[in-house]
């Protein structure tokens, strides 16, 4: 079915623009006019000029969200309706997917639907933001709870920032170490094998070994470059299953300095996500739902999600944290003094500033110690390769002085 793109006046005189399916350009301007829309330009959508979608930086980041939230609330607090709010974010914002979401909630809305509602429809809106939408409608402080939301997202691109920063440098200097052996064996190795051959020599097994993968490589890369995309492959078809799931979640907390760190940006996030939705009045039976399914780690979640039915029974929220053991001490104690002072919002808000710092600190630490361990690895394997080429020539030498 052909698309038309469309440029129309709203009931409200406001201009809104946007793209329908009809069969030919009468049919969709009788179907802007159904919808109160008085059409001023509808023109098909060919292969060239179709908005192909191109979505710049893909799904919405953190801060695009927190970009959105930021300039809603300028708006709103400027008197600016909240028609004309979303109107102005669609021409604002750059992420193509999040644009489009925005205007068809604008759309919605302009039908009558709530904006909790027209944002519930739209797949790319984190659940979390519209949580507190709903929870801002309800109480009549929209901007209160864009607010809100715009800090938790800016503090979560933060946090997410610095856990990147840590991956980056290893990732980086992996790649470059592979190139390097590889190069090695492609072009340094043969010639020296070439040698070895024309002297005839007995050559230790490491030399042999060496000699042999390069043969593989330059014989055989497909072989290579197939098993490692049925590795890839197979790993996160593993990864996804329940067990491969469960494996990982354990393998993310144990493992030797990525755990710790895993465990406090968990630490930040629950604590941070609790004392927003707490503070827009969600009950914590809820907020501790929406917590778990933002959660990454799958034991976290499944121990957040258990513990909503102890909190049902009169449970404080402090006694699963302690007993599930994942959390540390900080976390369920901060909340338990937050239970009992009635300011649980506060104070996990303040742990969750002191767990921010703390993944800072951490992630700093680990790529301090990361840096030594690669140029370990990186001498050994390049060792290796050198002392596959100096044995034979080693022997070579000693077999001469012998003479």
């Amino acid at each position: 079915m052909p698309s038309f793109a469309y440029e129309a006046i709203n009931t409200k005189g406001i201009t809104v623009k946007g793209s329908i399916d009809a069969d030919n350009i009468d049919k969709a301007q009788a179907m802007l006019k159904a919808q109160e829309l008085i059409p001023v330009t509808v023109r098909e959508t060919g292969a060239l000029t179709k908005d192909l979608n191109f979505e710049i930086g893909g799904h919405p980041k953190a801060r695009d969200y927190s970009i959105m939230c930021r300039q809603f609330v300028s708006m709103t607090q400027a008197g600016v309706s909240l028609i004309d709010a979303l109107n102005m974010l669609s021409d604002q914002t750059e992420n193509k997917r999040l644009q489009k979401a925005i205007r068809e909630i604008q759309a919605d809305v302009e039908k009558g639907e709530s904006l909790t509602v027209s944002m519930q429809k739209q797949k790319i809106m984190p659940p979390l933001l519209c949580s507190m939408v709903e929870a801002g409608e309800a109480s009549g402080s929209l901007d209160v709870a864009f607010d809100r939301m715009a800090t938790h997202f800016e503090k979560d691109a933060r946090l997410k920032a610095m856990v990147k920063k840590a991956a980056i440098y290893p990732i980086i200097v992996i790649i470059v170490a592979i190139a390097v052996v590889i190069v090695m064996l492609r072009m340094v190795i043969p010639t020296f094998a070439d040698m070895f051959k024309d002297m005839g020599m007995d050559l230790p097994a490491i030399t042999k070994g060496v000699i042999a993968l390069s043969n593989f490589i330059g014989e055989r890369w497909y072989v290579l470059i197939a098993i490692i995309v049925a590795a890839v492959i197979g790993i996160r078809a593993f990864k996804k299953s329940s067990f491969g799931e469960m494996l990982f979640a354990q393998m993310g907390l144990k493992m030797p300095l990525f755990g710790s760190l895993t465990i406090k940006t968990a630490s930040a996030r629950f604590a941070r996500t609790i004392s927003t939705l707490l503070a827009a009045g969600l009950p914590l039976v809820d907020a501790v739902g929406i917590t778990a399914n933002i959660m990454d780690n799958k034991l976290i979640k499944n121990a957040l999600l258990a513990s909503k039915d102890e909190i049902v029974q009169g449970t404080p929220l402090s006694v699963p944290l302690k007993q599930c053991g994942l959390f540390p001490p900080m976390v369920y104690q901060m909340t338990r003094i937050g239970e009992e002072s009635g300011d649980i919002e506060g104070l996990l808000e303040k742990l969750a500033d002191y767990y921010d710092e703390e993944v800072e600190q951490a992630t700093a630490a680990l790529m301090a110690a990361m840096e030594p361990m690669i140029i370990v690895v990186l001498a050994g394997i390049v060792g290796t390769l050198i002392g596959a080429v100096m044995a034979p020539m080693a022997a070579m030498y000693t077999g001469l002085d012998n003479l």
